[in-house]
């Protein structure tokens, strides 16, 4: 069975990330993952961070994809895939989104993205065949969206440092018929590889794992669960 982990921050784009890609690496290494989503935060606090300028002309999508690529850079070292994610939050409201399985085009305008909001963002995401999954939707600020904009909710997230209310997420996406993820979060030290997911095959990419969920051949790790 392989190890993948969905929901990921780094230091280089998302401002509450402390970890650079080789100290992810390295954790993961040692929980044993095989694969990890860089799931970098998508919003304008963390664009003026990264000094990404929303003004110029020109796609923003790769300078927003600095932490996957570093992650990628190293990747040979440690035998752990790689795959390109975001972590949207439009200007809306504090909801947060996971996206895996999009071309550069869907992002490259953040600042139109952020602004039209969620219902404008749903046909063109799906118009591009990418799949957008409702992280931690009953976290504190954070109400679940309309089930018709998503495909699916994270119903298991285990960051340390906020109630996610995983029990209330688990059930609005029975109620809704919901692809279920989990991921760890992770943004520092002592985050790292607390759930994820199992697979008996491994994505070639983010357009592979977008595939995975949505056939539902994987199982939630728990947190009891350590071993395969």
């Amino acid at each position: 069975m392989y190890r993948i982990e969905t929901h990921l921050h780094t230091t280089y784009i998302s401002r509450c990330g402390w970890l650079g890609a080789e100290a992810i690496m390295k954790y993961y290494t040692a929980c044993g993952y095989d694969a990890i989503c860089v799931t970098d935060h998508y919003n304008r606090e963390c664009f003026d961070y990264a000094e990404i300028d929303l003004t110029t002309p020109g796609s923003k999508t790769q300078a927003f994809l600095q932490g996957y690529h570093r992650l990628k850079k190293v990747s040979e070292k440690y035998n752990i895939r790689v795959y390109a994610g975001a972590e949207l939050r439009f200007d809306e409201s504090d909801n947060d989104y996971l996206l895996y399985g999009f071309h550069d085009a869907l992002l490259a305008d953040p600042d139109r993205v952020m602004r039209e909001g969620l219902a404008a963002f749903a046909p063109q995401y799906r118009a591009d065949g990418a799949l957008l999954v409702q992280a931690h939707p009953f976290r504190k600020k954070c109400t679940p969206a309309p089930a018709e904009y998503l495909d699916g909710v994270e119903v298991l997230n285990l960051n340390p440092r906020h109630d996610s209310h995983n029990d209330l997420a688990l059930a609005y996406a029975k109620e809704h018929h919901l692809i279920m993820t989990a991921g760890s979060d992770c943004h520092r030290p002592g985050d790292q590889g607390t759930t994820g997911i199992l697979s008996d095959t491994l994505p070639e990419d983010s357009f592979g794992l977008a595939d995975l969920l949505r056939s539902g051949n994987y199982t939630i790790i728990r947190p009891e669960c350590t071993e395969d």
